[in-house]
């Protein structure tokens, strides 16, 4: 495991296991932040990711804490084993419709607690790797949610009171996925032990819309995806 970053500034992460999520833990240690990194266990459909998180965190340097809610009324294809994980849809769906697979307010429940850790351990920023170009058209992954909470924390924290309410940083989230992945290249992110797949499983399904939109990030990009490549020598 690399040495724990002890720069002076500290920031808040919140880590999904995913690609876009460890994008922006790479951008907050280029950054020299103090890295918190923080995954949930929501009682999503399966758990796959939070292996990864805990691994991209390690490989990072950073202070990991994963912390268990329960979202017992369903409402989503990630949390209700009744409600299929669609296919992918054509780009201009993505842009027109929220998918079943929208978590309702996940982002503004995961954001209040990060801003709680923030806090407590002075952090000047909450990082997030949404993005607002290739994705599945989450109405909490928009520039103006994010401005929206930002003002939320900054009028109803006592940080925000004392003038030092953190930034929201969104990196992402004017970054087509071919972008991301170039930047995360650049930053030596571990892509092999990121996951996206919706429907977890010991390799990716690579027909669920999140593996779609990776694929064509890497595609995009020019390189090669290596957990797909890794997944596709073991079988």
């Amino acid at each position: 495991m690399p040495a724990l970053r002890t720069g002076l500034r500290s920031a808040v992460i919140l880590l999904s296991g995913g690609l876009d999520s460890a994008v922006a833990l790479y951008l907050a240690r280029e950054q020299d932040y103090r890295l918190h990194a923080l995954s949930f266990d929501y009682g999503q459909r399966h758990c796959r990711e939070l292996k990864s998180a805990e691994a991209v965190a390690d490989e990072a340097g950073a202070i990991w804490r994963a912390v268990k809610i329960s979202l017992p009324w369903g409402g989503s294809a990630l949390t209700d084993e009744k409600v299929a994980v669609p296919t992918p849809r054509p780009a201009e769906k993505m842009r027109q419709e929220i998918p079943v697979t929208y978590v309702p307010a996940r982002n503004t429940i995961f954001l209040s607690f990060a801003a709680s850790w923030a806090e407590v351990v002075g952090a000047g920023a909450i990082f997030i790797g949404a993005n607002s170009i290739d994705f599945s058209g989450y109405p909490d992954c928009r520039p103006e949610y994010f401005e929206h909470f930002h003002e939320l924390i900054r009028a109803g924290t006592r940080a925000g009171t004392l003038g030092r309410a953190p930034e929201i940083a969104a990196p992402l989230v004017n970054m087509t996925k071919a972008d991301i992945v170039r930047e995360g290249q650049r930053l030596g992110v571990p892509f092999e032990i990121t996951w996206s797949c919706y429907r977890g499983g010991e390799a990716p399904c690579e027909n669920c819309e999140a593996c779609a939109l990776r694929a064509r990030g890497f595609e995009e990009a020019g390189i090669a995806d290596p957990l797909v490549t890794r997944s596709v020598a073991s079988r």
